[in-house]
């Protein structure tokens, strides 16, 4: 079962490198925040399969949500700076 989530992990993070080109040359300003919200989203699922690697799920758990709540605030955070700055 640890080859299965291992072989996941190494897959999520070929999708992060991809989702990564999105954000550094994406198109308009929008689809780089969800790209880096995504990369953030697969980051986490990461973690938590390495937690069953290793066997310390509930270690790498709390660290998980550490994480998202981060990725939370920062997406909020540019949200919020879009909507005062209003040019987009």
């Amino acid at each position: 079962m640890s080859d299965f989530f291992l072989v996941s992990s190494m897959f999520l993070a070929f999708l992060v490198f991809i989702c990564l080109y999105r954000g550094v040359g994406g198109p308009g300003f929008f689809n780089r925040i969800v790209a880096v919200n995504v990369i953030g989203t697969k980051v986490v699922v990461i973690l938590l399969l390495m937690g069953f690697i290793y066997g310390r799920v509930d270690m790498f758990v709390d660290t998980s949500l550490g994480y998202a709540m981060l990725n939370f605030i920062g997406t909020l955070a540019v949200a919020k700076y879009i909507e005062r700055k209003g040019a987009i």
